[in-house]
C-alpha cells in the first residue's frame, strides 16, 4: 500500500482493509473484485491484484511467509526495494535498504557536492554502518532523519542518479484506469456507459484502457458488458 502512496492516505485504508481481510487465508479466498472494492481510494489497482495473487501463493505454500529476500522477490509485485523493506522491518534482517530518505542521509553526509550519486556508491557505506541485530531500528532512524533533512536542508536525494519525478496524474492513463475501476466498483456497467461517464477523455483512450484492464484481469469483459472479476 505504501508503494508510491503517502502514509497519511494509507493508514485509514490499511485499517479498513485488514478488518475485511484479517488473515492471508481470508484474502486468498476472496474474489479479486472484492479486493478491488476494499482497495478503492488507494489507486494503482494493479497492486491489489498482486497482493491477492501473493496471498494465494502463500496460502498454497501452507501459509508459510517467505523471510529471505530472494523468496520475497518471487511474490507478484514485490521488487528489490519491497523485498528488502519486508526483510528489514518485519524480520529485522540486516539487508541493504535504499529509499529516498536513506539516500538523503548518505548523500548529505558523504557526497556534499557530488551530482548524480549512484546507489552503488551508497551501498558500501550502508553496509559499514548497518547494525547486525538492530537493522529495523536503524532504518527507522535513517528514515526519520532523512525526512528531517528534507525539511531543513532540502531534498538531497535529488542528487541521486536514480531520482525520478513522478509522472503527473491529471489526464494520464492512470487516471482513466482508476476512473473505470471506480465506476465498476459501484456496479457492473457497459462500454457505452463507461464512455459516457468518462466523456472528458477521448473515447479511443478509454477503450484502450478498458482492453488493457481486461487483459490484466482487473475487469471482466463479455461483449459490451463490463464488471469486476
Amino acid at each position: 500500500m505504501l508503494q508510491q502512496t503517502t502514509v497519511s492516505r494509507v493508514l485509514p485504508k490499511y485499517e479498513q482493509f485488514t478488518k475485511v481481510f484479517p488473515s492471508v487465508e481470508v484474502l486468498a479466498k476472496a474474489s479479486l473484485g472484492t479486493v478491488l472494492r476494499a482497495w478503492q481510494g488507494l489507486g494503482y489497482n494493479r497492486r491489489a491484484r498482486y497482493l491477492h495473487e501473493a496471498a494465494r501463493m502463500i496460502t498454497e505454500a501452507g501459509g508459510q511467509w517467505p523471510h529471505d529476500v530472494s523468496t520475497l522477490e518471487a511474490l507478484p509485485g514485490v521488487g528489490r526495494y519491497t523485498a528488502r523493506a519486508v526483510a528489514a522491518f518485519a524480520y529485522n534482517h540486516p539487508v541493504i535498504l535504499i529509499e529516498t530518505n536513506v539516500r538523503t542521509v548518505f548523500i548529505h553526509h558523504f557526497f556534499a557536492t557530488k551530482p548524480a550519486v549512484s546507489d552503488a556508491e551508497l551501498e558500501p557505506l550502508i553496509t559499514k554502518t548497518l547494525p547486525t541485530h538492530r537493522s529495523r531500528e536503524w532504518y527507522y532512524a535513517l528514515m526519520d532523519y532523512g525526512a528531517y533533512l528534507k525539511k531543513t536542508v532540502g531534498n538531497e536525494s535529488r542528487r541521486s542518479r536514480h531520482y525520478r519525478i513522478q509522472a503527473t496524474f491529471e489526464n494520464s492513463d492512470r487516471q482513466i484506469r482508476g476512473a473505470i475501476i471506480r465506476e465498476l466498483v459501484k456496479a457492473a456497467s457497459t462500454t457505452q456507459r463507461i464512455l459516457t461517464s468518462l466523456s472528458g477523455f477521448p473515447a479511443e483512450r478509454v477503450l484502450a484502457q478498458i482492453n488493457i484492464l481486461a487483459d490484466e484481469g482487473l475487469l471482466r469483459k463479455r461483449g459490451t458488458q463490463l464488471s469486476l472479476p
